[in-house]
């Protein structure tokens, strides 16, 4: 006669699992849901805190090797799926209707590929199953449309029922992207002061109809001007990334952006240190320090922050990067795209962190 397994025990045997990142037990958190048990055959589903979880299969076999250890177990199925946990609310900033987590990235000076970053970061995520935008913050010199794919297109405008203006944020690559590059020529400059620069960020923030997302990158101009202050001031920020190159001028501006965001209470998630050395196409298997090394990972342990990643510099970057197809879609198993994915997974996985702790 065979043996009938109970769902109580199921459950007893996934508590000591934890999530990784966490370090609480699945059963305590809500993710193990929908158990089913047929004979021997035993399913459930698995809610991750990220479609972008850098650990799901780890968590998936610890899962299975926990059930199989029941006597009578001969099949175990597990459904992923994911619940992206939203930022927790400040009193004194406005958040964004239907938008879970905005994710500042900033860099203390330009060049060192902050853009870059920022888009490859949104399409990886996107890739993952989440839902993802993009904010191009970067008033003065907005490239997100290029990046993306999207130059010389307009975003649409609709009016609600009381006559306000509501923006449609244009779409591609699984990305939600609301750019001034929209609305101006590419040879128009834009000669604002502060408060026309204050006024148009917060008509990106809160008269876009950006639906639902997970995540919302803010790709900022760089530095630690008007643009910067209008943002922390407005949303609730999940955390802010500081994007660097290993040299030293690069790494003394970054410092500047950091102190900028832990004054105004802004959590830094960490630091990229983008083109940490270079891989020529035609020799992929040597590695050339251009820019020095080894300064993002000094400079972040000095100021107590993680080294989110270290990003390699291809030739493909840049091209992908100029004819609108981010190296993350055009070559997804390229050196920079996996680099790339990795980051995303890793700020994904310490916004969840910090959403429910």
């Amino acid at each position: 006669m065979q043996r009938i397994i109970q769902q109580e025990e199921i459950l007893n045997v996934l508590k000591p699992v934890q999530d990784p990142e966490l370090r609480r037990s699945l059963v305590e958190l809500g993710m193990i849901r929908n158990v089913d048990i047929q004979g021997g055959n035993v399913s459930f589903t698995l809610v991750l805190t990220t479609p972008a979880c850098p650990l799901r299969e780890m968590i998936v076999g610890d899962c299975k090797k926990a059930v199989f250890a029941i006597d009578g177990v001969q099949s175990v199925e597990v459904e992923v799926t994911a619940e992206t946990p939203k930022a927790k609310a400040l009193p004194d900033r406005q958040g964004i209707p239907g938008v879970k987590n905005i994710i500042a990235v900033s860099s203390g000076k330009g060049g060192v590929g902050k853009t870059t970053v920022s888009v490859n970061v949104a399409v990886s995520l996107a890739q993952s199953g989440a839902q993802v935008g993009i904010l191009d913050a970067d008033i003065y010199g907005p490239n997100v449309p290029l990046m993306l794919g999207l130059q010389g297109q307009k975003m649409p405008v609709r009016h609600n029922e009381n006559g306000g203006e509501i923006f449609e944020p244009l779409f591609n690559y699984g990305v939600k992207v609301v750019s001034m590059g929209f609305w101006v020529g590419e040879d128009q400059p834009l000669i604002w002061r502060g408060p026309m620069l204050n006024s148009a960020i917060r008509q990106f923030l809160y008269q876009v109809d950006w639906g639902e997302l997970d995540y919302l990158i803010i790709d900022l101009p760089p530095g630690t001007g008007d643009a910067q202050l209008t943002l922390c001031q407005s949303v609730p920020l999940a955390g802010a990334v500081i994007v660097t190159t290993p040299q030293t001028v690069a790494l003394l501006d970054s410092r500047k952006g950091l102190r900028m965001f832990q004054q105004l209470g802004v959590p830094v998630l960490g630091i990229v240190e983008n083109m940490s050395y270079f891989i020529p196409p035609d020799a992929p298997e040597k590695k050339y320090d251009i820019f020095s090394s080894g300064g993002g990972e000094r400079t972040a342990r000095e100021l107590g922050l993680p080294l989110l990643g270290m990003l390699p510099l291809e030739m493909p970057v840049r091209e992908g990067g100029d004819r609108g197809v981010p190296i993350a879609m055009a070559r997804p198993d390229s050196a920079s795209a996996q680099a790339f994915r990795k980051l995303a997974q890793v700020i994904a996985g310490k916004v969840s962190v910090a959403a429910l702790t």
